[in-house]
């Protein structure tokens, strides 16, 4: 039996897109190395073969995270593998791979979210559907902590206005349902009452929340543009993601339990979460060395 990149590739359909193009486009690259003499049969893949091709990439020149990222895919291709009978074990269950320094997220202070969010409100009027629409955008990136693609996905009706509440789809098809405060919550209403109308024409079926200026759901690089139209009062343009690592840490900074913010965040691992607790300790280490006599 050949290797099997395509039928691997049809069956990541639990994973985000972005995760499908990387895990995709890595195996492609291990299967063409395996072609290439590494192992032309994929029953033959054995533990010293993927010890070979972590070196191989090595030599090229990959940085440790980089490699990280390529041996997660394969260990979901070896899996596929052994799911449809061609390996007998998962060979890669013990295979260990260079784990990259884990940086800390640069986000927004407390302080820089809050000016950035009074500014996009106070520029937001019922006749200018786009800024309105951009506003309740930003309120839930921050406001609910949402990942991107979450927030792209959203359907109308997966926002509770009455309740506070939105139904998020994220990662691995897992659902979760995350409290909204006022603010974001009112951003919605206001958005859905004088703003999505004219972004969509009447006899359109389309259940997205948000929608772009073509009349479709819209993307992550279109969310990433009203970011670029919403900078910090600074002047600094943030990510996307930079709110959702804002919306963590100012939770734990607040005092919120690391298992409560691993629930909102949709995190299937509390180590996931741990990062932002790191975050907070740097920030409680310069509190304490500004202030206190002994420091």
């Amino acid at each position: 039996m050949p290797h099997d990149a395509a039928g691997f590739a049809a069956s990541l359909t639990k994973l985000s897109e972005h995760t499908r193009r990387a895990y995709a486009h890595d195996v492609e690259e291990f299967v063409a190395w395996c072609e290439r003499g590494g192992c032309a049969e994929p029953g033959d893949l054995d533990h010293r073969t993927l010890r070979r091709y972590l070196a191989y990439l090595q030599t090229r020149g990959f940085a440790r995270p980089s490699i990280a990222r390529k041996a997660a895919g394969v260990r979901a291709y070896l899996r596929y593998l052994r799911r449809k009978g061609v390996l007998s074990r998962d060979v890669s269950a013990t295979l260990q791979t260079p784990k990259g320094a884990r940086r800390l997220p640069r986000m927004p202070r407390k302080s820089e979210a809050a000016a950035l969010l009074d500014s996009v409100a106070n520029n937001s009027v019922s006749d200018n559907p786009r800024a309105l629409r951009d506003q309740a955008i930003l309120e839930l990136l921050y406001g609910a902590g949402l990942r991107v693609s979450e927030c792209c996905g959203l359907d109308i009706n997966d926002v509770d206005r009455r309740k506070g509440f939105v139904t998020v789809l994220g990662k691995g098809a897992k659902v979760r349902r995350v409290p909204l405060g006022e603010p974001a919550t009112l951003a919605v209403a206001s958005y859905l009452t004088h703003s999505r109308p004219a972004l969509v024409p009447v006899d359109a079926n389309e259940q997205a929340l948000f929608v772009n200026s073509r009349h479709r759901r819209m993307s992550p690089r279109d969310v990433r543009r009203v970011l670029e139209r919403n900078p910090l009062p600074s002047g600094r343009v943030l990510h996307p993601h930079s709110l959702r690592h804002a919306y963590a840490t100012h939770l734990l900074e607040g005092g919120a339990d690391l298992r409560a913010v691993q629930e909102l965040l949709g995190h299937a691992d509390v180590g996931t979460t741990q990062i932002y607790t790191h975050v907070t300790r740097e920030r409680l280490r310069s509190v304490y060395t500004r202030t206190h006599p002994r420091a």
